[in-house]
């Protein structure tokens, strides 16, 4: 981390719930503007043929508790 994050963090950690939530919500959105039109275009590709996998049956998936505790198991 750089000193001038440091030293944002430092001040910034001073700020109101309220004034921090805005600057939040400015920071993340901000980071929606390189959007990069290709990885899109894949992502809707991707999703488009995941969901005719869904429809036609020839995906399964497994129970979000059982993935999750196979992966602390993995990971802890």
């Amino acid at each position: 981390m750089t000193e001038t994050v440091q030293k944002l963090r430092l001040e910034l950690s001073q700020l109101s719930m309220q004034e921090r939530a805005e600057l939040a919500y400015f920071l993340i959105h901000s980071l929606d503007q390189d959007v990069d039109d290709n990885a899109e275009f894949a992502w809707d590709v991707e999703l488009t043929r995941r969901m005719e996998e869904i429809s036609s049956g020839t995906a399964y998936g497994e129970m979000s508790d059982k993935v999750f505790t196979e992966l602390r198991e993995k990971y802890s």
